[in-house]
Formats: C-alpha cells, structure tokens, sequence
C-alpha cells in the first residue's frame, strides 16, 4: 500500500475510534499505526498537506487521552518519534501539535509508577524533541515534568537516570525561564549536591548531561564559580575534549560539544581556554574526528571550531593548526581530489577539513556549509596578517580546485531541493572567493589561475535560464529571505561580484562581465537584493549597480520599475499584517488592562527576577479575575461535555461529511492553484513570444533596409555599365592607338560584370530570407490565437469549478437545517417521555394499593380454608 492509502485508513481507524472506543476499534487503529509506521515517513509533516496533518493531529489528541490503553499509546508516541526525523519535523511536532505538553501529561498521569516502559518511551521521545528547542515555562505540564524529573534523578534510578539527565540538560539549555523556575524551588541544593555526585560516574554520557545542566543553572553563582574557576576549569577543559574525542557515541559528543559552546560565551571561560596548555593537541585530535564519515559528528565538530573562531585569541590557533600540513602532502592530495592519505600515517587536519567540501555521504550538504563557513574566517585569519606564510599559500592553491568543483553540477532537472542546496552552496564558495582570497595580490593570482571567464559566464547563464525557466523571479512577488527567488538572486550576484574583481586578471571576464550586466533578466535578482533587509546583499548589488549604470543598454527603467514594485509588495503586506493583528486583538479596556498586567508579570518571571518583586494588589486582582473566570469555564466545560455526548450519535454523520468536505475542498484548491500556475505560464509564454514578434519585426525593418541600399547599389551598378558601354565605343573608335589601355578596360569591364553577379545572387537570398521571415510571422500569429483560445478554456474551467463550491456549500447548509429540526424532534420525544414517566408513576402506586388488597383477600382465603380444613378433620375423629 502507498503512503496516502495508509494515511487514509488511518484517519477512517481514528474516526472510528473516537466514535467508539471498542476493542475491536482500538485493535484496528493500532494495526493501522503499525502499517503506517513501516513505511518511510521522511519529510512526510514538513511537505503541508491536509491529509498527514489531520492525522497528526488525532495520534496526539488520542495519546493525550487518559482513556486510550497504554499499548496504543505506546504505538502512536513509536510512529510520531518516527516521524521526528528531522529538525523540521521536531519543529512542527512542538509548535504546531503541542506534542511536547502531551508527553508531559502522560508522564503526569503515570508518575506514581516512573518504571512503566511508557514512562521511558515519552521520556526518550521529549529528549529527542526539546533538542535545540526553546521551552516556555507556560508550556502545559512543564513545572510537573521538572518535578518529575528532579525526583527521579535523585531517586537514583538507573533505567530513567540517563533520559531524565538528557530532558533536564535540554529544558534547561538557554531558558531563562526554566532555570528561574529551578532554582525558586526549595529541594534545589540537594538537587546540586546529587548532581556534583554525578561528575564520577562511569558513565561519560552521565557525565556530560550533569556538567550540562550545572552549566546552564549555576554558571554565574557562587556553586558555579567554585565548579568553574582557574583550579578545575582545565580538569573540565580535559574531561570535555577526551569525551569529545573518545565518547560512547554520536550523542555523548553532541552534548559535549554544546556544553564547549556554552562555555565559551563565558569571556572568563574562554580566557581560560586560550591558556590551556594541551589546547593545540586537543584540536588537532579533535580535527582529526572529520576523517570518520559520519555527517553528524563532523556537523558538531565543525560548530564547536566556528564556536572557537568567534574567540579572537582561538582563531590564530586554529589557524597554525589547520595550515600546518606541509605544502607537497596537499598538492598530492589536491591532485587525488580528496582522496584518503595514507592510513598508516597521521591525518591532515586541513586535508580532513577539505574532504567535507565534497563528500558524497548522504547528509553531508550542511556539514559542506560549515566547512566553508570555517575556512572563511580562517582565511581572513590567516591572510589579514602582515606576510602570508608558505604554508597558507599551498593550502589555498589545493583549495582552490575542490572549490571550483563545488560550483559545477547544476541540474534544473532535479527539482528545487537541489537548486535550492546547489545554490547554497555558490554562494558561499563566491562568498569565500572574493573578500579573502582576492584581497592580497599572491591570492588573487593563485584564483586568476585557477578561474576561467567561461566558468563564470556558464554559472550566470544556468541561474538566468534557471531563474526564466522556474518563473519564480518573474512572476512572484518578493517572498520571505529563505525563498527560492532570494536564493538564486544571492547566487547570481555572488557570482557576479566574483566576476567583478578579477574581470582585469582573467582574459575575457571584464566582457563578459560587461555583456551580463546589460542582460534584462538581471533586473529582478538585482531589484530583490537592493530592495532587502540584509545589509550585505543591499551592497553587494549597489556596487554592481554602479558598475552597470554606465553601460548603454543597462535597462534602467525596468530596475526601477521593479524596486517599486517590491516597495508596494512590502507595504501591501505590511498594511494587511497590521490590519490582521488589530482585528485579532480588539478585547475591551478591562481585559486589556489585565493582560497587559499579566504579560508584565510573565517577562518578569521569565527575565529570571524574584517573585517577591510581583506581590502587589494590581496581581492579586488579576489572579482572583482569571480564578472566577476558569471556573466559569470549568462549569461550562462540565455541561458542554453532557451535551456532546448526547450529540455525538448525530454528529458523526455530520463528521464524516465535513471531512470529505474538506478533502473535496483541498482538492479543489490544489486545482485552483496549478490552473493559476499554468494561466502564469501562459501569460508568461505569451510576453515571450511577444518580444520575439517584435524582435522579428524588427529584423524585418532592418532586412527592407539592406535591401533598398542594395537596389541603389545595383542603380549605380548599371549606370556605371553604361557608362562603360560608351567607353567601350570610344576604346574601339581607338583600337589601334591605345591597345594596352583596351586591355585594361576589358579587365575592369570582367571584375564589374563578377561583382554584378555576386550583387544579384544577394539580393536573391535577401528576398529569401523575407520570405522565410514573413511564414516565421505567420506561424507565430497562429500559436498566439491557439494560447487566447486555450485561456478561455481554462477560465471556463475556473468558473466550473466555482459554481462546484457554491453547490456543496449550499448542500452544507441544507445538512445543518436538517440536523436543526432532528435537535428539535429529540426535544419533543424527551418531554414525551417526561409525561410517560409521570403516567409511570401514578400507575405503580395503583398497582401497588392492588396488591395491598389482594394480599388481604388472600389472606382471607387462607384462613377459610384453615377453618374448613378443622372441621373436616373433627368429622373423620367422630366417625373413628
């Protein structure tokens, strides 16, 4: 079965569940979440479409229900761990799905009994989740998982120790407000004395969750300072880079490297460091990691080296030890292309550095990206200095070919991921290639070399062709910064910028340079990066815009067409983000008041300030306020709750029509959209064929031009002829005097009579060439009233599609009239039976004097045949 067949099953099995909560409904729903959960699921929640999301939706709200059995919940928390593949999907899981909260309130619900494999399952899932995400302290459940887990930690428990260090490693990890939370509670010193205990544990994952989260709380107190100070810090310095290096795994060396980072941003910390005196063998161990071919272990050795660079005292470091390989071992390297060095002898770290530039591992695109990021910094480092040394020289000329590779490979073909990651990546080789290497003159020959202005001139044709191909430049407006359209338009002038600064070492660049400044398809890139919010990229294409303001054909006009179009764009935006944030913020003066009270009081609790500071009356007002109000609500959630489940018999039909509805509707929409893409694309097709019909015409005037000069020509041509003709008479009248001269003229008569021929034969293929220029016309003419005739097609389509929206929608509205008079039947028959309760009532109680009665007559009766029963035993005793 594919993807969407599962999914759907899925959403039937959960509808059906909600309605029901038989065995039978439970058993199908698990056996669909285990089908679902064999598939791939990559990229499946940050792809938006309705389908995954609404089953998303019903997995957590289920999991979320005290109701639903341990053994499902457990296999829906396995398949959305399953789905959390990736940063993005984390990121979707939290914000959007409020996972994070709904694990916290199964750990809730199950905290009495912490040895519970589910326990451990959501425990497991919430570390991989708040990974590298911020947690609110208003988060549902949050203060009751930080108590769950400060209690568990120090219970000592071994099955939860390790998750319950990683979850509190996480929660607290740049939160502010967590750790106020933390230490405002009054079993924090013991939790510390539990945590010191830790640091000699065997385990160096355990160790490195506890440095972590003593780290994060108490930094900059007094525990802190005696944890940190100059007498352990190198202790912590050695323990950190050994675990680094020699770690159980790709977590232990994640964690560590984010607990270095941390402890960087410290400037004491930091100055420590720059002291260590095995810091130099330390990097180069660490460096020496990047030879493994795990992406991401070489992704957090490469932010843990751009973490170091952001210290100046490191960055000189780094830099001695990076450039230190000697100079014949790259060039030999360089000439391998990245090939492994000899196993037997000790790696390169520069050469370990390069190799990430093109890795074919799977997942290796950002590990590339912080590569050189790296080498950026590095070499400002390196070639900033008063005399560039040797060996930095032969590290940027085994650099350059690896480099230049990296531009090659652009594929349209591949969709817009690979665009998308291949542009990316030419933008930070041409960022790296300008600014550092072409600075000094020793660098700037070294690049001259090594590029070529066809390389250039191909990389600014296959973003142009790729940017006209894909319309996303042409025809959408200026989108947010991560867009395809700012993407290729930072490529492009990257590039352009390269161009620009060696257009006078490199033969041919400054023309070709020239000739695609004059393009008109670098209006757009060039409009989106002067109309941007980055600094850098406003003047990168301000020095390109004066570099093409002088030229001739630069269309000016259109550049500034295009910056006024973005300048509306964004104002238009800007008006309707103001105008959405006024309509859902109009509460009264009251309420306004309160809540402004109350953000005041939450930026308060969460800048890490002391409760003391908000016990004043203006709180307690607002509290009693809230307090009266979730009552309010708590009541009517109580008799909402009775009333949806009278009605929920009713509204299951009414469910499953909405939920067609909605599939209907999106199915719709995704028409919608791709008629409006290809209308865009007719449109577009229309305007180039418009400039080429002007083109041609053009050409045609020019045509009719050379053909007139050619009709004077050849009336000059024949008055010269007869002109000879007389000549010819006069020479004949003197053919005996003048004999050489004859010669001579017959010689001119015979060149005039060749260029004569030549003259006719071009004008004949000039006549020719009209000709095939007028059918060319004609042609054109049929193709742009075959598109006019297929735009009325595709706008009678919409306006079907139209008039099938209005349809359901009335047939929405019948359904709810119709579910209107069934709530006003169910109405009549509960009074009914009201009154049959009553009838009820008056019934048993004649009923029951009835029986009173009949019990007395057969009382009665009884005593009769008592009496009757004595006087025939007296006869039988008389008769004896």
């Amino acid at each position: 079965m594919d993807m969407t067949t599962c999914l759907k099953s899925l959403l039937l099995a959960i509808q059906q569940y909600r309605d029901g909560r038989t065995a039978q409904n439970a058993t199908q729903l698990q056996k669909q979440v285990e089908e679902v959960s064999g598939l791939k699921c990559d990229q499946l929640l940050s792809s938006g479409q309705v389908l995954p999301s609404e089953c998303v939706s019903g997995l957590v709200e289920l999991a979320g229900n005290p109701n639903t059995s341990p053994a499902l919940t457990s296999s829906i928390i396995s398949l959305l761990a399953q789905l959390a593949c990736d940063d993005d999907s984390r990121e979707i899981l939290h914000s959007s799905y409020n996972l994070t909260s709904t694990l916290s309130s199964v750990i809730h619900r199950h905290s009495a009994t912490p040895g519970e494999p589910l326990v451990l399952q959501c425990l497991q899932v919430l570390q991989k989740l708040t990974y590298n995400t911020r947690i609110f302290q208003s988060t549902n459940y949050i203060h009751e998982l930080i108590t769950f887990l400060m209690t568990n930690i120090q219970s000592h428990n071994d099955d939860l120790l390790m998750p319950c260090l990683g979850l509190m490693a996480n929660l607290c990890h740049d939160n502010h407000s967590v750790q106020s939370h933390i230490k405002s509670m009054e079993n924090v010193k013991p939790f510390y004395r539990t945590l010191i205990t830790f640091l000699a544990h065997n385990s160096l994952t355990v160790v490195v969750f506890t440095l972590s989260i003593l780290a994060s709380l108490t930094l900059n107190e007094k525990v802190g300072e005696k944890l940190f100070d100059a007498k352990n810090i190198h202790q912590t310095f050695q323990l950190v880079f050994n675990i680094i290096v020699n770690g159980d795994g790709t977590l232990t060396r994640k964690y560590s490297v984010d607990l270095l980072v941390d402890l960087l941003k410290n400037p004491k910390i930091a100055d420590y460091l720059t002291r260590y005196p095995h810091l130099s063998a330390c990097v180069s161990q660490v460096l020496g990691l990047l030879q493994s071919k795990d992406p991401d272990s070489a992704a957090k050795v490469l932010e843990l080296l751009q973490a170091m660079c952001s210290v100046s005292g490191l960055r000189s470091l780094l830099c001695e030890v990076i450039f230190r390989p000697a100079a014949p071992k790259l060039r030999a390297a360089g000439r391998r292309q990245g090939a492994g060095p000899d196993r037997g002898r000790k790696a390169e770290c520069g050469l370990g550095l390069v190799q990430w530039l093109s890795s074919p591992v799977e997942g290796a695109e950002s590990c590339s990206l912080q590569a050189l990021q790296l080498l950026n910094e590095l070499l400002e480092e390196a070639l900033a200095a008063e005399s560039v040394s040797d060996c930095v020289l032969s590290f940027v000329e085994m650099l350059l070919p690896v480099l230049l590779e990296l531009l090659k490979g652009l594929d349209p073909a591949q969709g817009d991921a690979h665009l998308r990651k291949h542009c990316h990546r030419i933008t930070h080789v041409t960022t790296l290639t300008p600014p550092p290497l072409c600075a000094e003159d020793s660098t700037r020959s070294l690049v001259s070399l090594q590029v070529s202005a066809q390389l250039c001139l191909s990389q600014v044709e296959s973003l142009l062709s790729c940017c006209h191909s894909n319309s996303t430049l042409t025809c959408l407006p200026p989108g947010p910064d991560n867009g395809l359209s700012q993407v290729y338009a930072e490529a492009l002038l990257r590039t352009l910028e390269l161009m620009s600064k060696l257009k006078q070492q490199v033969k041919d660049m400054e023309t070709s340079f020239y000739r695609m400044l004059q393009d008109q398809r670098i209006v757009t890139p060039l409009s989106l990066a002067l109309t941007s919010h980055h600094k850098e990229r406003v003047q990168t294409g301000l020095s390109l815009l004066f570099e093409a303001t002088p030229l001739p054909d630069f269309p000016s006009l259109v550049l500034g067409e295009s910056i006024a179009a973005n300048n509306a764009y964004r104002q238009r935006e800007g008006e309707l983000s103001v105008k959405r944030v006024a309509v859902q913020e109009v509460p009264p003066s009251s309420i306004l008041e309160s809540s402004s009270g109350v953000h005041s009081l939450v930026e308060k609790i969460q800048n890490g300030f002391e409760l003391q500071e908000h016990k004043d009356s203006h709180v307690s007002e607002i509290i009693d306020v809230y307090e009266q109000k979730l009552s309010a609500f708590a009541s009517k959630e109580s008799r909402l709750q009775d009333l949806l489940e009278a009605k929920a018999l009713a509204l299951s039909q009414a469910d499953r029509l909405i939920a067609q509805y909605r599939l209907q509707r999106a199915q719709a929409e995704a028409e919608a959209c791709k008629l409006g893409s290809l209308l865009k694309e007719a449109e577009r097709r229309r305007e180039e064929l418009q400039g080429e019909l002007s083109n041609q015409e053009l050409e045609v005037k020019r045509s009719k031009a050379d053909t007139e000069e050619l009709l004077q020509h050849n009336a000059r041509l024949q008055q010269e002829s007869e002109e000879h003709q007389a000549l010819k008479g006069a020479y004949n009248a003197l053919l005996d005097r003048f004999n050489k001269q004859n010669d001579t003229l017959k010689k001119t008569q015979e060149a005039m009579q060749l260029q004569h021929e030549k003259m006719s034969a071009a004008l004949e293929e000039r006549q020719e060439e009209i000709r095939s220029l007028q059918s060319d016309l004609q042609q054109k003419n049929s193709d742009i009233t075959g598109l006019r005739g297929e735009l009325r097609a595709e706008e009678e389509k919409v306006k079907e599609k139209d008039q099938e929206v209005r349809d359901l929608e009335e047939t929405v509205d019948v359904l709810r009239k119709e579910l209107n008079k069934t709530e006003q039947a169910r109405k009549d028959v509960s009074i009914k039976a009201s009154s049959l309760e009553l009838q009820k009532s008056q019934l048993e109680t004649k009923l029951k004097q009835k029986e009173d009665e009949l019990n007395k007559h057969s009382a009665m009766i009884s005593m009769i045949q008592n009496l009757t029963s004595g006087k025939m035993k007296c006869d039988v005793n008389l008769s004896l």
